[in-house]
């Protein structure tokens, strides 16, 4: 990897990224060279919850062997290969005892959760969580789970799905840090495990194992491993919450810039030096989680895609064939008239199922009646949560905005990312789409350099390979 500007040029490396999310996951090259980086697919599976006689987990044994599978692939294919990265969705976690699972990890929609949130606050009050960890309240952060983990107490080491598949691949237990932020159980001042508070809720502090910072070698395949894949690689921490990996690859222009990662969610926020833990800030449900190089995530969730794709899908039950997305969100955008808006984030919208009439139940008299006009409203209502977060995190970090860089399969849709611009009044700058795994590449490679490379560096490679698409608010 040569750093532009540097005036050091450098061969080709190649990296493979797994990426894994909670409806799937994938294995992809990432070949940096000449102040660029690609990024080349290998495999996508499945991933997702199943039910058990004691509820809802992951199916991680294919899960595990998907993995291994993509990344034999990924060695065929580029023999040159460096080093393996993993990152994914936060919280959930699995138990270790002498080296072997317990059981599968629990999924983080079990219902178990809400017991964890009462005996969590009757114990440690939220407002004093808030103050110690910097999260939002989400029912299923990891501190709520572990409360209520029956079999805690027989585990020697709990690791997050990053971690345990890092544990697998090369024997060492370690958590890495933009994830072990994601437990509630990481001090949001000094990031170092909050002993006492684990204490207090009954937590094993034996449990949780040393942390290490993305871009720690964590070890080498094991040898029965590296025989299945076909090279003797190193597993190398990067960001392996997603999200740290992707505002990684966000190539934001400014310190001024807010980012947007936007699929099913968007996590609308800024990039800060310290975390923000005011009321205020506790009061507007914003979290501070880590990032990398010590960078603080301050950002809020915002529902994003998943309106969209549940009415869609809602559409094409009901017609018996498949929409084309594309052209009706080109029809969307010549939709005439005032766009009625309603609440994003609105609860109701959370589950799956007829979502086109929970729409229009709160939309009311004002519901379009075409469903241009219909997907419309959509964009636009998922557009202005989006800026008002922009504005909140403006407020809570009196931080001016003068951009907003959107990532992740949402800066494919050309009509949110005008709306968010007019709705915002700053202009946004649209990719790239497969931002974590760029982000997950880089810091393997920056690894392998010495001297290191900062984060606006590594930005401005990706700015280099995929120029990002701006819009200005009209």
């Amino acid at each position: 990897m040569s750093v532009p500007g540097s005036g050091r040029p450098r061969s080709m490396s190649a990296f493979a990224a797994v990426d894994l999310g909670a409806t799937s996951g994938r294995v992809m090259i990432g070949r940096v060279h000449d102040d660029r980086v690609e990024l080349e697919p290998v495999s996508r599976f499945p991933n997702g919850p199943v039910e058990r006689a004691d509820g809802l987990h992951w199916d991680f044994d294919a899960l595990f062997e998907n993995i291994v599978e993509g990344l034999a692939e990924a060695v065929r294919r580029e023999p040159g290969i460096r080093s393996i990265g993993i990152d994914s969705w936060a919280v959930d976690y699995g138990l270790l005892r002498d080296g072997e699972l317990l059981a599968e990890p629990f999924h983080y929609r079990d219902n178990r959760t809400a017991r964890g949130v009462e005996q969590v606050h009757a114990v440690v009050p939220f407002e004093e969580l808030y103050r110690r960890n910097g999260l939002q309240f989400l029912p299923f952060n990891t501190l709520y789970q572990y409360r209520v983990e029956e079999q805690l107490p027989q585990a020697d080491a709990a690791l997050l799905i990053p971690d345990l598949i890092a544990f697998l691949l090369t024997g060492r237990r370690v958590a890495e840090r933009t994830n072990a932020s994601t437990t509630g159980l990481l001090d949001v001042r000094t990031s170092e495990w909050d002993v006492e508070l684990a204490e207090r809720l009954g937590i094993p502090v034996g449990v949780l194992p040393d942390l290490v910072d993305p871009g720690t070698v964590i070890g080498t395949l094991r040898p029965e491993l590296a025989r299945r894949i076909g090279a003797e690689l190193r597993v190398v921490a990067v960001g392996s919450h997603d999200t740290a990996s992707a505002v990684v690859a966000t190539p934001l222009s400014s310190p001024q810039s807010a980012y947007i990662s936007c699929g099913t969610w968007g996590l609308v926020g800024l990039e800060l030096a310290e975390p923000v833990v005011t009321d205020a800030a506790r009061a507007a449900n914003f979290t501070n989680e880590l990032g990398v190089d010590g960078r603080i995530r301050f950002l809020h969730n915002v529902t994003g895609l998943w309106l969209l794709s549940e009415t869609v899908r809602a559409w094409e039950a009901e017609d018996g064939a498949p929409i084309d997305l594309p052209s009706l969100l080109a029809q969307a955008a010549d939709a005439d008239g005032e766009t009625p808006l309603f609440d994003a984030n609105e609860p109701s919208l959370s589950a799956p199922g007829d979502m086109p009439a929970r729409i229009a139940a709160l939309l009311g008299p004002d519901a379009p009646v075409s469903r241009p006009a219909f997907a419309r409203s959509i964009v636009d209502s998922i557009a202005a949560a989006f800026a008002d977060a922009v504005r909140t995190a403006s407020a809570l970090s009196s931080r001016e905005i003068d951009s907003i860089h959107l990532v992740g399969g949402g800066s494919l849709n050309r009509l949110l990312c005008q709306a968010t611009a007019d709705r915002s009044g700053l202009p946004v700058l649209a990719g790239p789409v497969e931002a974590t795994a760029l982000g997950n590449v880089l810091i393997q490679a920056r690894a392998t350099q010495d001297p290191p490379t900062s984060l606006e560096q590594l930005r401005a490679i990706v700015a280099a390979s995929q120029a990002p698409v701006r819009y200005d608010p009209r």
